[in-house]
């Protein structure tokens, strides 16, 4: 596996690639890798050629009381991974080298990005989109891939990709869950036995939500009371929204339409932030 830290280096490497014939696919990742990043290796290594996965904790994307200094980073164990996985190009830049001092270019996708994860963290998206499109441009890929638990991520991504013209393909692979059934997600480090046994609920109640809706239950309403009203019971758990939504606009829903819709949760457990979502 070839290890790449100048932006440089990566982009004549992949234009090289691309000269060749070559087929490049990309997993982004701020690294912590769990067996969901590696579950989307394995899309990436089957679609393509040549298999690239960026660790870069993206300073843009934290909120300024946010947990950008303590975010997990394990980068030689996730070389590791990447390695065991067959990764063939680990591209692990600098701060410094992808936000120079001088840095005042950002992109925006004003819609699907506005509700949702976008209310309570307004400059996210932005750092999503702007860091996405310059990894975009540096690894040159074929297919990127990403994971279904950051629905609204991909649902941002992909319209970006649309709306710029991006010779880039979005596959979005599924969220892959713990044993206990706790979406997999880098924070989870974050949680003792006793939060993550409560931050469980979190999954619990989409599939009670799951359960209403493939029992009949269409009322939006319903569903949202329901789910709120399990994770009101569970003491460390503080919601910050739960909703219904079309999964490709992420605009809220007014009745449900079984196979078109998402039901969104983003929660608390303590101090940890999580986010999970279940196909309706």
């Amino acid at each position: 596996m070839q290890i790449i830290q100048s932006v440089n280096e990566m982009q004549s490497h992949a234009i090289g690639l691309r000269s060749s014939g070559r087929l490049i696919g990309l997993v982004p990742t701020m690294g912590c890798l769990h067996e969901g990043h590696l579950s989307l290796i394995d899309i990436a290594k089957e679609k393509t050629d040549k298999v690239i996965v960026s660790i870069f904790v993206n300073p843009t994307q934290f909120g300024p009381s946010e947990d950008y200094d303590k975010y997990p980073r394990e980068l030689e164990q996730d070389l590791e991974k990447c390695r065991d996985r067959g990764v063939d190009i680990a591209f692990t830049p600098s701060v410094a080298e992808m936000f120079p001092q001088d840095y005042s270019t950002y992109v925006k996708e004003e819609h699907i990005s506005a509700g949702l994860c976008g209310i309570s963290r307004p400059q996210h998206f932005q750092g999503v989109t702007t860091v996405c499109l310059k990894l975009f441009n540096l690894t040159r890929p074929d297919i990127a891939v990403f994971g279904r638990k950051d629905a609204q991520q991909c649902a941002v991504v992909k319209k970006m990709v649309r709306d710029l013209h991006l010779p880039t393909e979005i596959v979005i692979g599924p969220t892959l869950r713990d044993a206990d059934g706790l979406a997999t997600s880098s924070r989870n480090v974050y949680l003792s036995p006793v939060q993550r046994e409560e931050a469980l609920n979190i999954s619990k109640s989409l599939k009670i939500a799951k359960d209403m809706v493939d029992s009949g239950t269409r009322s939006v309403d319903r569903v949202v009371a329901e789910v709120t009203h399990h994770l009101a019971h569970s003491r460390r758990i503080r919601v910050i929204y739960v909703n219904v939504v079309d999964r490709e606009r992420m605009e809220l829903a007014r009745t449900i339409e079984p196979g078109k819709q998402l039901l969104c949760v983003a929660a608390w457990a303590d101090q940890t932030r999580l986010i999970d979502n279940i196909e309706l």
